[in-house]
């Protein structure tokens, strides 16, 4: 049995909510596109055309497959195949952050409640909604299938009637400073993710 010192049970909060993208796994939007692409002027080309409208597939205002249809019709054929394997396979090219996944175990093991809150399409909730890396989690949000997304207001507050959860004993970790700030407006303090875990620990009394 581990046994831990007393301040490991003074923490300021007593849930931690994590976002996804670049804290618990990587994404690098043209990173990904070269995954399937490597010509650069075709990349600068996917890039302006693909994510033009991401934040409407984040916020489920847009169908996801509708879209990828609408793309494909754009492209010139030679992309055809490797735009269609990307719409099919890009979730696949997020990779876990060790450091992160590290502080979760640590705070599960000390009975601290861990929560998502990401914007991320469909296709991407879907695809992670059974995977190895989110089963340590009390309770997972993503933005596209409520239609909803950070950092408006009323996806926070969505979050804590969900999970019952005080916002004031909440803190909410993201790589973007509007999300944070979403969150402070909605009461959750916060910190912005830069890869330092242990600035993270220092915020929490960790």
């Amino acid at each position: 049995m581990r046994i831990f010192s007393e301040r490991s049970f003074t923490m300021k909060y007593k849930n931690i909510v994590f976002d996804f993208g670049n804290v618990i796994g990587t994404f690098n939007g043209r990173e990904i596109i070269r995954s399937f692409v490597t010509d650069a002027t075709d990349v600068d080309y996917l890039c302006d055309l693909i994510y033009a409208h991401w934040a409407e597939l984040d916020s489920g205002a847009i169908d996801y497959q509708e879209y990828r249809n609408e793309i494909l019709r754009t492209i010139p054929e030679r992309l055809y195949d490797p735009v269609d394997l990307f719409f099919r396979e890009w979730p696949g090219c997020a990779k876990p952050l060790p450091q992160t996944l590290a502080f979760v175990r640590e705070l599960k093991e000390r009975g601290i409640p861990v929560y998502l809150l990401s914007n991320a399409p469909t296709y991407f909730a879907d695809y992670m909604k059974d995977h190895e890396i989110l089963k340590p989690f009390d309770g997972i949000l993503f933005s596209a299938p409520i239609h909803m997304a950070k950092p408006d207001q009323e996806i926070y507050e969505y979050f804590f009637r969900k999970f019952d959860l005080n916002p004031s004993e909440c803190f909410f970790i993201d790589d973007l400073e509007k999300n944070i700030q979403g969150a402070k407006d909605a009461g959750m303090d916060g910190i912005i993710f830069t890869g330092d875990i242990q600035a993270v620990k220092d915020a929490i009394d960790f």
